[in-house]
């Protein structure tokens, strides 16, 4: 796929993750999808898999965060295989806190497939949310 086409991809994902609905983000990940947070704290980690993806990672979202998820992009960019996603969360947790982190996604898209996400976030209000 071309640049212009990978970027319609994650200008669609997050169409639908605005408005709460992950299917589509869901649906576009390859089987051997990595989503790496970056970092080296306590909050740098790998998900190796659609599995773990689905099951560790997305599987807290949707246990940690009220439902639905919700990511806005403020920005995308393409260059080849790889989209840059800058997103801005609209969230909160069961207890009441209010979860908009902010994010930059760098997306590594194969085949019409999300083969890779490298995250950055504001790991102090993870901590300062989750702990």
């Amino acid at each position: 796929m071309s640049a212009i086409e990978n970027k319609q991809l994650m200008e669609t994902i997050f169409a639908e993750l605005s408005a709460g609905n992950d299917q589509p983000f869901l649906a576009a990940m390859a089987d051997d999808m990595q989503w790496r947070w970056m970092g080296s704290g306590q909050w740098a980690k790998t998900f190796q898999g659609k599995q773990a993806v689905v099951n560790d990672l997305w599987g807290a979202v949707k246990t940690t965060l009220l439902p639905p998820y919700r990511a806005t992009a403020t920005r995308i960019m393409a260059d080849g295989d790889y989209v840059v996603v800058e997103a801005t969360g609209n969230n909160s947790t069961p207890d009441g806190k209010i979860y908009d982190n902010r994010y930059c996604w760098v997306c590594h898209i194969e085949g019409g497939k999300l083969r890779a996400i490298n995250e950055y976030m504001d790991t102090e209000l993870v901590s300062n949310t989750f702990q």
